[in-house]
């Protein structure tokens, strides 16, 4: 249900120029993420302070989704998009400023990564609604699959380039690359032409407008069963998503090359599978295809608790990471195929809301619990319950339109 295309310039030329920027500053956010993660893994190796640094870059964009997708459907998003891509950038220029002179304190790092977070949820909700916006609806497997291709090559660049700097160059070196491609990124996008979606409902307060986001997702059955499947499957893939850098320092005795090579090969994985979609362009039944997927991720999730050697443990990592690529695509797909353009924002903040919040939530519970039991039985249990996620999520398709 997209909004009808600004022909200025063709969609091709807007979709290119549009998954340029977004990928590019991804790039640069990847660069801090991992460099963050890493670093304090190395100072602390402590799950505790996992458990704090992914509550203070997720549990952010819970708080701000609840308006963030009112601002999209509002406002215009691409200057939306374009100003939380300058914020992200001065937090991050002041972090690498407070660095260089000496003040180098993990509360600062929280801080920024919490404003970082509040910045990616006011802009994500804005980027997932903007699709249908710039590409025709029987191209959105596509074009979808090609993004997820290039995140997967940004991807699988950015810890190379994170662990070449954390560990020649310091993480101020990280820092100042995000802020240099959050800049390119916004002189990209301002080529890009695009129209305020029109509304179709009467301007009214934002909490009333949350509550129409929110009653049209709960009363759209193929929307509501997409949102279910993204809160279990994002909770049980938080071991996954958090642990593992635990488990390569404790079990493998892994440094920042091992936890470098950890994230590369889940990145070559995910840029397989991203290429596999784009080429295939098209799911005929989107539903068991996540569904598949999610059974997988449950599989390969559990055999990474048992894997050894390190090589074994990472070749399954390989495997596992060609699977995510199809589920964000026949996910998002659903959901933007499934959904009025005047609403795309909101009902995309409460994905932001679910996936955002799944984790953190889940980090509560796991991150503890990895200072206690091994990350390998965490991996374990987690791995069998994605399992059964999967199957419910199949037997689901009867309710989904043909």
């Amino acid at each position: 249900m997209g909004q009808p295309l600004n022909n200025d310039l063709s969609w091709q030329k807007k979709t290119a120029l549009f998954l340029i920027s977004q990928n590019v500053s991804l790039f640069g956010s990847s660069v801090v993420a991992f460099t963050i993660i890493w670093y304090i893994t190395l100072e602390t190796s402590s799950g505790l302070w996992l458990m704090l640094v992914t509550i203070c870059s997720l549990l952010p964009q819970v708080v701000i989704s609840l308006w963030s997708g009112v601002w999209a459907d509002r406002y215009n998003r691409k200057h939306l998009i374009m100003l939380m891509d300058g914020l992200i950038a001065l937090a991050t220029f002041l972090l690498a400023m407070t660095f260089w002179l000496g003040v180098e304190r993990m509360e600062l790092l929280l801080a920024v990564s919490v404003v970082r977070s509040l910045g990616t949820g006011i802009q994500a909700p804005a980027v997932n609604a903007m699709f249908p916006q710039l590409v025709p609806q029987d191209q959105l497997t596509r074009v979808q699959g090609i993004h997820q291709t290039l995140m997967s090559i940004f991807l699988l660049l950015s810890p190379a380039v994170g662990g070449l700097m954390l560990g020649s160059l310091g993480i101020e070196w990280a820092l100042m690359l995000d802020v240099f491609t959050a800049l390119l990124a916004v002189v990209i996008f301002s080529f890009i032409p695009v129209e305020k979606v029109a509304r179709t409902f009467e301007n009214t307060s934002v909490l009333m407008e949350m509550r129409q986001g929110v009653a049209y997702a709960l009363n759209n059955r193929p929307v509501r069963l997409v949102l279910i499947s993204l809160g279990f499957s994002y909770f049980l893939m938080t071991p996954a998503a958090v642990l593992t850098p635990l488990l390569i320092e404790r079990s493998f005795a892994g440094g920042v090359w091992e936890l470098t090579a950890n994230e590369m090969i889940w990145t070559i994985g995910s840029l397989v599978g991203g290429g596999f979609v784009s080429l295939r362009g098209q799911f005929q039944n989107k539903v068991r295809t996540a569904a598949i997927c999610l059974l997988a991720f449950g599989v390969t999730f559990g055999l990474l608790g048992v894997a050894r050697p390190f090589l074994v443990y990472l070749a399954i990592m390989g495997i596992a990471g060609f699977f995510l690529p199809i589920i964000i695509t026949a996910q998002t797909v659903l959901i933007q195929e499934n959904v009025e353009a005047a609403l795309m924002g909101r009902v995309f903040s409460l994905v932001q809301i679910i996936t955002s919040s799944a984790m953190p939530v889940a980090i509560l519970l796991f991150g503890p619990l990895a200072d206690i039991v091994s990350v390998e039985s965490i991996l374990l249990v987690s791995g069998a319950l994605l399992v059964l996620v999967g199957i419910w999520y199949w037997l689901t398709d009867r309710y989904f339109l043909k």
